[in-house]
């Protein structure tokens, strides 16, 4: 579950968000208020916001976001626990409160909008609010034994995983399945094999290198594997025995030649200058 909480001043406007009917939003929790519209919660709240005039983001509002399979199983009663729970976690005690909960699209979420002020005219601490309201969903979400962000980050990475492997594994099948000589027979072997390569284009309109899309990921050369990178790429490509330096022509990219950068055109041939003098040593010939 996720957390994400701010001060605010225009309390009406967003509460009117939180009950907007379109979203088919329901209240799931309320606490010390008798209204049953946002004009009438908003005059409650600024009953007591008017014992202090000095702090203007006078209200604080809460966005809890469960996992798209505990958002699709979790009933009215246990997403009232959870915003009871925050409530808990954050220490705001016996505060004005009201929380709504919108199942448009797919994605259960509360809003959740407390007054800042409480009986005594006090404002609540909002410092690192956003850190701390992460944190307390965190602890909500242990203690209601629902998915934390952690574990979604740990499932993410795990899968991230197997993600780079197989593009890996693709990258190398295409190179040895096709023999592509250039970017663009590179860029077909992949497309080919599942893998769709993304050129990067910098700011000067020139190519820089790759990004992979693949089984809805979206990942960079370098972030799949180190060998992934453009210029990397290049030296496979234009380190053959038939190749040159000279041969790295433009890219097309939706009908328009992008021209490889200098900077990337010259990393190639160092890589390649390297390989040759590697080569040649390894031969026993020297230099």
């Amino acid at each position: 579950m996720i957390g994400k909480g701010k001060a605010i001043a225009h309390t009406r406007a967003s509460m009117q968000y939180g009950w907007n009917q379109e979203k088919d939003a329901e209240v799931v929790f309320k606490q010390e208020l008798v209204g049953n519209s946002p004009e009438e919660i908003s005059r409650e709240f600024k009953m007591l916001q008017e014992q202090n005039y000095h702090c203007q983001k006078n209200t604080l509002s809460f966005v809890l976001s469960p996992t798209v399979e505990d958002g699709q199983r979790l009933k009215q009663k246990e997403l009232e626990n959870v915003c009871r729970k925050f409530m808990e976690q954050m220490k705001l005690g016996d505060r004005q409160a009201i929380a709504f909960v919108h199942r448009d699209k797919e994605h259960t979420h509360i809003h959740l909008y407390v007054n800042r002020i409480d009986y005594k005219g006090n404002a609540y601490n909002d410092s690192f609010i956003g850190k701390r309201s992460q944190h307390a969903a965190e602890k909500v979400a242990e203690q209601l034994q629902l998915t934390t962000v952690k574990q979604v980050q740990m499932e993410k990475e795990f899968l991230l995983k197997d993600v780079r492997q197989e593009i890996k594994r693709r990258h190398e099948l295409s190179l040895k399945q096709f023999s592509p000589r250039n970017f663009e027979d590179y860029i077909k072997a992949m497309e080919t094999n599942g893998v769709k390569v993304i050129p990067s284009i910098n700011k000067s309109g020139n190519l820089q290198g790759f990004r992979f899309e693949f089984n809805g990921y979206n990942l960079k050369g370098s972030e799949v594997h180190r060998s992934m990178t453009g210029s990397n790429i290049g030296q496979r490509l234009y380190g053959q025995s038939n190749s040159n330096i000279k041969s790295i022509t433009p890219v097309k990219v939706l009908d328009k030649a992008i021209p490889v950068a200098p900077r990337m055109v010259l990393s190639i041939a160092k890589k390649i200058a390297k390989k040759a003098i590697k080569h040649t040593i390894d031969a026993g010939i020297g230099i």
